[in-house]
């Protein structure tokens, strides 16, 4: 799961990174409030934003768990433009690790 968001975060594919996502997800992107999202929506939200900002690379800079089952990432989205600091939530969900929240912050 961490493995595929990685590689559809490098790929821009919003495609990609919705089979990870919870039937609702929270997206932040550049400074705006987050809101919470349909599965469907939040898949378009992300399709604008890859468009606006094609990467050129992503990695994860470090990784963890809380006491509760709560995952996260914290990675480094590039574009021609500059980066982008990628903070995911992932929690489980009817026995599968899904995303609840995922963040852009330039």
């Amino acid at each position: 799961m961490l493995e595929g968001t990685k590689n559809a975060l490098k790929a821009g594919s919003s495609k990609d990174i919705s089979k990870y996502f919870n039937d609702m997800v929270e997206i932040g992107l550049n400074k705006e409030d987050k809101k919470t999202y349909s599965k469907t929506q939040a898949e378009f939200v992300l399709r604008d934003f890859f468009k606006q900002y094609p990467p050129t690379d992503f990695q994860y800079v470090h990784q963890g768990s809380s006491k509760e089952g709560m995952k996260y990432t914290i990675g480094k989205y590039m574009y021609n433009g500059g980066t982008f600091r990628v903070i995911t939530v992932v929690k489980q969900f009817r026995g599968s690790y899904l995303i609840d929240s995922i963040v852009f912050e330039e």
